[in-house]
């Protein structure tokens, strides 16, 4: 009788547990896909994995991050393309878009060969930024939100470890995985391309001659950035491509570090007008200022977009991971440096909306 009731007492001691494993289950459901307080939420996922990534067995995970605005959305395709195309892992993209944006980067996923990837469409809300960023409302047409959408990678990707970030304007011809895999030092929570690597310097940036170093981005005029001690001849980086930690960035913090200063840039002007109109480039300087790793200078081969003629030599843009238009010309504008090289990884348009954007932006770069 005794081992009847033990049996018994069990049995309804699993249940309950059971039961509330199963609550639990469907709480966290809930709470996944509930709208998150920063305005990113999740549209679009395709969860299944290509059939050649399980039939070899890959199945962890690479998070890529990029930001797609309608204008430039033919430059995400391509850079998603390139790297679907060139990898055997199991990468997963995390696209980040505006609202009217969703539809056509929908159509254009799912019209093309680039239907069998994996992705994620997150819209961005520009009301994020306010009060952060000073947009004048004579220019508020060139405001572009989703450049900031870097700032908010653990919202964007709650439960990676580590994730890539790549811009629009870039093509990868080598396995993503080996970027991923870039070590990074106890303590850093991203690594970059220092823009003192040897392949960078050779290429001056326009309006700002050889300056590769903080005091082309932060006016050190300004009490506020004296007070940080930074070295004005300190190497800046690109943060066009990098690797984060994500665990070490939700430990310190790195979002809210970076809209501190972007709230206290609006009421002070913190920036250098050197590199006019780069303002996503200067808070990241100043919270990874000498805590950051580095990434391999062949993974962000940059300033192919500097100017309309050829900066590297064909062998040395061959041997290249990654290669980055930065720069007023753009690789659709087909005026750029090696837009043969990003023809080849672009899908076209089956709106054809992209195409009238192609075809404006090629008059307006030979003037």
């Amino acid at each position: 009788v005794n081992i009847s009731i033990l049996i018994v007492a069990v049995v309804i001691f699993l249940l309950v547990i059971h039961h509330n494993f199963l609550s639990l289950s469907d709480f966290l459901r809930r709470e996944l896909s509930d709208p998150s307080p920063l305005g990113l939420q999740p549209i679009d996922f395709i969860p299944a994995a290509p059939q050649r990534l399980t039939d070899e067995g890959s199945d962890k995970e690479i998070s890529v991050v990029i930001a797609a605005s309608d204008e430039r959305l033919g430059g995400a395709i391509a850079a998603m393309n390139s790297i679907y195309q060139h990898t055997r892992s199991n990468v997963v993209f995390h696209i980040v878009t505006l609202n009217d944006t969703v539809d056509h980067l929908r159509m254009w996923l799912r019209s093309t060969p680039l239907k069998n990837m994996r992705y994620r469409i997150l819209d961005f809300d520009p009301r994020v930024l306010e009060g952060k960023v000073q947009v004048d409302p004579q220019k508020a047409d060139t405001f572009k939100p989703l450049t900031f959408a870097r700032f908010y990678l653990p919202n964007l990707v709650p439960h990676a470890e580590k994730v890539i970030y790549v811009d629009d304007d870039v093509i990868v011809q080598d396995d993503i995985v080996e970027l991923y895999n870039t070590p990074l030092k106890p303590g850093h929570a991203a690594a970059f391309s220092d823009d003192c690597d040897s392949t960078s310097s050779k290429v001056a940036v326009r309006g700002a001659g050889n300056q590769y170093n903080y005091i082309g981005f932060l006016d050190y005029k300004k009490e506020t950035i004296r007070k940080l001690a930074m070295k004005a001849n300190t190497c800046s980086f690109n943060p066009g491509v990098f690797v984060a930690n994500l665990t070490e960035w939700k430990l310190q913090n790195i979002t809210k570090q970076l809209e501190k200063w972007m709230a206290l840039n609006v009421v002070e002007e913190l920036y250098s007008k050197t590199l006019a109109g780069s303002i996503t480039t200067p808070p990241l300087l100043i919270v990874f200022y000498k805590q950051h790793s580095s990434i391999d200078p062949m993974w962000n081969v940059r300033h192919l977009g500097s100017s309309a003629g050829k900066r590297y030599s064909p062998q040395f843009v061959k041997a290249a991971k990654l290669l980055h238009w930065n720069g007023h010309f753009k690789p659709w504008g087909r005026t750029a440096s090696y837009a043969e090289v990003w023809e080849k990884w672009y899908v076209p348009d089956p709106t054809g909306k992209f195409n009238l954007i192609r075809r404006h932006s090629e008059a307006y770069e030979a003037k």
